[in-house]
């Protein structure tokens, strides 16, 4: 691809990572996965979100990484990780299984969190053995597990059948995106950013989805269509946290409040004032600390209640 893929500088820039391999899902689905830090530091897992990639995640790998081992992938078909045939929850789902398998020893835990279509994966792989016997807990951000289409604002007029017909178009549509320019710069933060957004963040998240090819974009986009996770969201039985943007318009803040009454184990809904979809670049600093807190909580005793 000869556009550019994320920025190459600043807190944006994703960093070299220490290790790099591949994780075999279920299907052969080919899975690039980076980590970054210290191999005994406490680790986190990073799941991004529709037509994103690891470099999504910079800030918080750049701000975990001295005191955490910090595990990022490319879901199929983003980043590195080449397409596949199949697209589908089951699958986002052997992934993040595949991944926790190939990068943590049996019975090792971590703190997966989630963007987008990343806690969704993290509600679609709730109930599997694998996901139990590594996740120590959850952060859920910016994300929903049913009617995106419906309750999505992308368009400003009154929600209806009309509105979500229009929207699904929209956000299926098989046209490339072409260069990041101006125009693209301001449609893109329109529909996923909040206002107050800065300059350097628009265009790194610009970077990142403009690089995401257009057959991988229109193939989630279907099964975001008819996502419906309700179900598994009971079955997420690990201390879940929640994180939404108050201006979010691809998935509003309805379904963080949504996630937060349903979750069987969550333990804080934070609201970003002022934030849209993209809340790990628009408020990096907020989702950092979350990570942080879970680990703190979670992670560390029960990796001491493991020590003899």
């Amino acid at each position: 691809m000869s556009r550019l893929t994320h920025v190459t500088s600043g807190r944006y820039s994703p960093p070299a990572a220490r290790r790099e391999l591949v994780a075999d899902s279920a299907d052969g689905a080919r899975l690039h996965v980076e980590v970054h830090g210290d191999e005994e530091a406490p680790a986190v897992v990073l799941a991004h979100g529709w037509t994103c990639s690891t470099a999504f995640w910079a800030a918080q790998v750049r701000a975990l990484a001295a005191t955490h081992r910090v595990i990022a992938y490319d879901q199929r078909g983003h980043g590195r990780s080449p397409a596949a045939r199949v697209h589908s929850t089951t699958a986002l789902a052997d992934d993040l299984v595949a991944v926790l398998g190939a990068t943590l020893a049996p019975g090792e835990r971590a703190v997966v969190a989630g963007h987008s279509m990343g806690g969704m994966t993290i509600m679609a792989a709730a109930g599997r053995p694998e996901f139990a016997e590594h996740a120590a807990a959850a952060l859920l951000c910016s994300t929903g597990s049913s009617r995106l289409v419906a309750q999505a604002q992308v368009l400003p007029v009154r929600a209806g059948r009309a509105r979500t017909r229009i929207t699904g178009a929209v956000l299926g549509s098989r046209a490339p995106l072409g260069p990041v320019t101006p125009v693209a710069r301001k449609i893109l933060k329109y529909a996923t950013m909040g206002p107050g957004s800065a300059p350097e963040k628009v265009e790194a998240c610009a970077r990142i989805v403009h690089a995401c090819p257009t057959g991988v974009r229109h193939a989630w986009s279907r099964v975001l269509a008819g996502l419906d996770l309700d179900a598994e969201v009971a079955r997420l039985a690990v201390p879940t946290a929640v994180i939404g943007g108050t201006a979010d318009r691809l998935t509003p803040i309805v379904h963080a409040r949504g996630l937060a009454a349903a979750l069987p184990n969550c333990v804080g809904l934070t609201e970003l004032t002022g934030m849209g979809h993209m809340t790990p670049v628009e408020a990096p600093e907020a989702v950092t600390r979350a990570v942080r807190e879970l680990t703190e909580l979670y992670l560390h005793t029960t990796e001491k209640e493991k020590t003899p």
